[in-house]
């Protein structure tokens, strides 16, 4: 069957090279939309549900809040694990799903179940999702620094101009803030001031929320103009803050007791759990980019640089954006390995073919089988939906080596039938013929070796989400360069092995190999024991 295949493709060599053409296109665009990444995701397919409630001890959070949630998210569809974390104030709950679940589904099941969930909860008590993000969508982290500005003031410029600006950027789902103070307004109360007014705590709270809200009216029309009626009550400082009423004097006198009567009013930093520390100098204001599920690292960085550079211009004087975490050198460094190996495989396959067969041509047989088997390669990367990252490129780059065996053994047992031609005898026929000669056993010793990568996919869990997309990539490039020894190289054979063949016999190097190691072979069968000797020695030197 292999031996027509070849016979096939010999007699139609326009429709081979069209259809290896299509497959580098297909390939090309391969390329151009798989996501890059320098690590492979190891992370679960998993939905991170966040609640906060202010002021309440670990143990009140997890009766109140984190068990409710999770008793009732054990139901979600295809998960397999639950897990519930209640610190100070706020709730964790993180719900892990089977492998191959798709993350927005995911998510909308536990939005579903979170509906029925939210009644069980106390009231003004709202959770929340995390981020579309995995467990390596970290893939950039900035500070702000500003000669002339306080922690305050840095924190204030990311929180208001910088991260509103990158997350708008591609493939960001959400930049987080780190270190500096959070400014806050500060009502200190005096319980002595309340307890001789006789003002509850609760009236405070009240007397603020009720005192920081606009309000609608209606329209009044004059002269043919309409006029929108409504009350600004929005607190806009310290002093809109202070005046707010508590109530009337308790003496009858009718002077209200306002909130700077009986507190301090202050703009301080928030509680803090942590701080942002950088290279040893002190504290810093910074931010962190994670990019979305799915999402190219590469691309997304790229358009986080491109927002920074366009925030940067609209900082106040003297603040600008450093850098501190960029992934896309690593993911740089893994794309220029394959490009090496790619470009050091070619050269020493040419230098090969050109030294030990003299003949140009011939070497760009095995040497354009290379590009063609890895773009094939990268196409069933993009079917299969395997991003490039280290691994799935160290698969392609350990492909590399065997995938030029056939096409190099071909174009050696061609000079051989070549070598024997009479003068003006086609060429033609003897290359197929011997195409057809080794064609069959070169295509099963790939898919052999293609075969020994088979337990590989039976891993599962992180040991499956590591090795699997090393073993799919040299799976597909192997496989790749078996189907083009049986269909393009015997006819790349019928354009380059053309001109002067130098006969093997003739071949100076061959010849002085020859006069080499015939010696040593004839040594060896003469006393086996030579080579136990060697090898025992071979052995202790590398122990």
């Amino acid at each position: 069957m292999i031996g027509h295949l070849i016979e096939l493709c010999a007699r139609n060599k326009m429709l081979v090279l069209l259809a290896t053409l299509m497959m580098m296109g297909v390939g090309v665009w391969s390329v151009a939309n798989t996501p890059l990444d320098a690590l492979p995701d190891l992370s679960d397919t998993q939905v991170i549900v966040y609640t906060e409630y202010p002021g309440q001890a670990p143990q009140v959070v997890e009766d109140q809040v984190t068990y409710p949630l999770t008793t009732a998210l054990l139901a979600v569809p295809h998960a397999k694990v639950v897990r519930g974390f209640s610190d100070f104030g706020v709730s964790f709950v993180y719900v892990v799903f089977d492998d191959g679940t798709d993350l927005y589904w995911a998510r909308s099941r536990v939005l579903e179940y979170l509906n029925f969930a939210a009644k069980r909860l106390p009231a003004g008590i709202t959770p929340a999702l995390g981020p579309d993000a995995s467990g390596v969508g970290w893939v950039y982290e900035y500070v702000v620094v500003g000669a002339n500005q306080t922690l305050a003031e840095l924190r204030s410029i990311q929180d208001w101009i910088v991260r509103y600006g990158l997350v708008t950027a591609k493939g960001v789902a959400e930049v987080a803030s780190v270190g500096g103070f959070e400014k806050q307004y500060q009502v200190v109360v005096d319980p002595q001031k309340l307890q001789a007014f006789g003002i509850s705590l609760d009236r405070v709270s009240d007397a603020i929320r009720a005192s920081n809200n606009d309000v609608g009216g209606r329209t009044i029309e004059m002269s043919e103009t309409e006029y929108m009626v409504r009350g600004r009550g929005y607190l806009r400082n310290m002093e809109d803050l202070g005046a707010v009423v508590l109530k009337a004097d308790p003496n009858g006198s009718g002077t209200p007791v306002l909130l700077r009567d009986v507190a301090r009013i202050e703009l301080g930093p928030d509680e803090r759990r942590g701080i942002a520390e950088m290279n040893g100098t002190g504290e810093v204001v910074g931010g962190i980019a994670l990019k979305r599920d799915g999402a190219d690292a590469l691309t997304t960085i790229d358009n986080i640089k491109a927002k920074v550079a366009e925030i940067t211009p609209g900082l106040p004087e003297g603040v600008s954006i450093k850098t501190v975490y960029d992934r896309s050198q690593p993911i740089d460094s893994a794309i220029y390995t394959l490009k090496h190996t790619l470009l050091e495989e070619s050269l020493i396959v040419a230098a090969v073919c050109v030294i030990f067969l003299l003949h140009v041509r011939s070497a760009l047989v095995a040497i354009l089988t290379l590009p063609i088997g890895i773009l094939i390669a990268f196409a069933g990367m993009h079917a299969l939906g395997i991003g490039s990252n280290i691994m799935s490129l160290g698969g392609i780059a350990i492909a590399l080596g065997a995938m030029v065996d056939a096409a190099i053994v071909m174009i050696e047992n061609a000079h051989k039938h070549v070598e024997r031609l009479r003068p003006g005898e086609p060429r033609g026929p003897a290359l197929i013929a011997a195409a057809k000669e080794v064609g069959p056993s070169l295509f099963f010793s790939l898919l052999v070796i293609v075969a020994a990568f088979l337990p590989v996919f039976a891993l599962e869990d992180q040991e499956g989400r590591l090795f699997k997309p090393l073993a799919y990539t040299k799976t597909f490039a192997m496989a790749g360069g078996a189907l083009l020894s049986v269909t393009l190289v015997p006819v790349l054979m019928l354009f380059f092995v053309r001109g002067r063949i130098v006969p093997e016999s003739k071949n100076p190097i061959n010849r002085a190999l020859i006069w080499l190691y015939r010696p040593l072979i004839r040594t060896i069968l003469r006393v086996p024991a030579l080579v136990v000797i060697a090898a025992i020695a071979i052995l202790g030197a590398t122990a």
